[in-house]
């Protein structure tokens, strides 16, 4: 008999925003929200879901509210799980909250059916699409001034990358840039990446991210992005991801026809509904679903099905804290008896020492006064167990 799911738990996170130091300078700490659930056996199935970012608050009672409905159920039939939760949010949550929610336990209950099969989730799935593909940083905000930006540029290439994605504007002495017109943004995009040119090389791949999709002020209409675009059309971008706002769905559509750098966007979209919207318009040349907010990974190959049919590209767009990527796995081994470690062993100085690392502090340089002496929570043994960090 397949475990039955007994319950499903919501687990809210707050910390630092990350460990990049350049992206601090706008974003200092973000929350996250992980759904578990738990069945009849030690099985644990864990998703996140990107709401978690946004309105944390909101989770919970979503969860709970979905949770009858798979209490006693097996993951034989994951889809008809989503198909039942979706249909009691038909008349709240045909878009928005209701797939963002369902998209962190779609992604539990795939981590679920992966661990009691022993398969790998993309096994499941459908299989491998890809030997490799192409990793770029996402370096949030342009650190300016200029130097500060070369800084940046090479933080990230000293990691490996050879590709960054950058926000159009400025960030600097902690506030960003203003423009009097979109005639002076133009400019300065433009001159901004000659920069990056001059400073990295004609090979090295860069993204623009204009977040006209989450902007509080002003967005730029059609006419305003089509002067961005005649801008920046002589640096061979990759792509440029949300020139427009999300209700113009028109306007991304002519964007695309107007212009010869590929237009991205779709993270803020949730659900094929509301995907299939767009996708017949042709509004992307690259899409960004987000697993951990269209729906979970069943949704998620949907979209990316559906964008292949239009002959459109896929640059999956995340932004969570590692479980919407990064489904549940093991690390190392036991003997036969599960009594001894045999393989990766982790001691509590190394659990100690990687919790505090999430946190943001060096676990080498917290120490505390006992005996006369400066002890370390983590002992002299200690460290940090990258292999288990996405």
């Amino acid at each position: 008999m397949p475990p039955k799911i007994t319950d499903v738990k919501t687990t809210l996170l707050t910390g630092p925003c990350t460990n990049d130091p350049f992206l601090l300078e706008c974003r200092k700490r973000r929350s996250a929200a992980f759904i578990e659930i738990l069945t009849d056996s030690d099985l644990i199935g864990i998703g996140e879901t990107y709401g978690g970012y946004f309105c944390p608050e909101l989770i919970p009672p979503a969860v709970d509210f979905y949770k009858p409905i798979l209490l006693g159920r097996t993951v034989d039939q994951i889809e008809q799980c989503w198909a039942d939760m979706y249909h009691c949010e038909n008349f709240w949550g045909r878009v928005g909250l209701g797939p963002i929610v369902l998209s962190g336990i779609d992604a539990a209950l795939w981590d679920l059916k992966g661990k009691i099969t022993g398969l790998p989730v993309y096994e499941l799935l459908g299989g491998c699409k890809h030997d490799c593909l192409l990793g770029y940083a996402t370096g949030g905000p342009s650190n300016y001034p200029k130097d500060r930006l070369a800084a940046q540029l090479d933080h990230y290439t000293s990691l490996g990358f050879q590709a960054v994605k950058l926000a159009t504007g400025a960030f600097q002495d902690g506030a960003g840039i203003s423009f009097r017109s979109i005639s002076e943004a133009a400019d300065f995009e433009a001159d901004k990446l000659q920069f990056v040119c001059q400073h990295m090389g004609k090979d090295f791949t860069m993204l623009l991210d204009g977040h006209m999709g989450n902007r509080a002020g002003k967005v730029w209409d059609l006419a305003a992005a089509q002067e961005i675009m005649k801008a920046v059309e002589p640096f061979n971008l990759f792509l440029f991801e949300e020139p427009l706002h999300y209700t113009n769905p028109w306007g991304y559509a002519e964007l695309c026809r107007s212009t010869t750098i590929p237009i991205a966007g779709g993270e803020c979209l949730t659900g094929t509904y509301e995907w299939r919207v767009y996708v017949e318009q042709d509004c992307f040349d690259i899409g960004q679903p987000d697993g951990a907010f269209s729906g979970g990974p069943g949704p998620f190959t949907k979209i990316a099905a559906m964008l292949e049919s239009r002959g459109r590209k896929v640059a999956t767009h995340s932004w969570v804290a590692g479980g919407g990527f990064r489904g549940g796995m093991t690390y190392g081994a036991t003997d036969a008896f599960g009594y001894h470690a045999i393989e990766n062993r982790v001691e509590i100085h190394d659990l100690h020492a990687t919790l505090l690392y999430l946190l943001g502090i060096n676990h080498e340089q917290l120490t505390f006064r006992f005996g006369g002496r400066d002890m370390r929570l983590t002992d002299v043994h200690g460290r940090v167990v990258h292999e288990i960090l996405s």
